[in-house]
């Protein structure tokens, strides 16, 4: 079964930048369409960057600017980097399939990786 491994979160202040990473376990084509969750406490989990299938990648009005998602195919890893964070984007991130992926790219929830941003 197909792992998700995010890491890379950590505590920084507002203004700051982090990048989580996201591991996939096993080489698989659904990289292309991953995309990039979160969920703050209390909330539910919203879409903050997604692929589609052909190539392009959409973000979240409250983080377009700031956040870019990436990969590396060779080592079945996406990234998301995050700069000038603000205390709102604190939040437990999640990889996962993008919205418009093939359902089979719909693999179990990782544990997530916990960014707090202090303002």
């Amino acid at each position: 079964q197909v792992q998700l491994v995010e890491s890379g979160g950590g505590l920084v202040q507002a203004g700051g930048s982090l990048r989580v990473s996201c591991v996939i376990s096993t080489d698989n084509i659904c990289i292309s369409t991953m995309g990039w969750y979160r969920q703050a406490p209390g909330k539910e989990r919203e879409l903050v960057a997604q692929t589609t299938n052909i190539g392009r990648t959409y973000y979240a009005d409250s983080v377009k600017g700031r956040f870019t998602s990436s990969r590396d195919n060779a080592k079945n890893t996406v990234y998301l980097q995050m700069n000038s964070l603000k205390p709102e984007d604190t939040a437990v991130y999640y990889c996962n399939a993008s919205p418009s992926a093939p359902v089979y790219c719909r693999f179990p929830w990782g544990q997530g990786t916990q960014v707090t941003v202090s303002s």
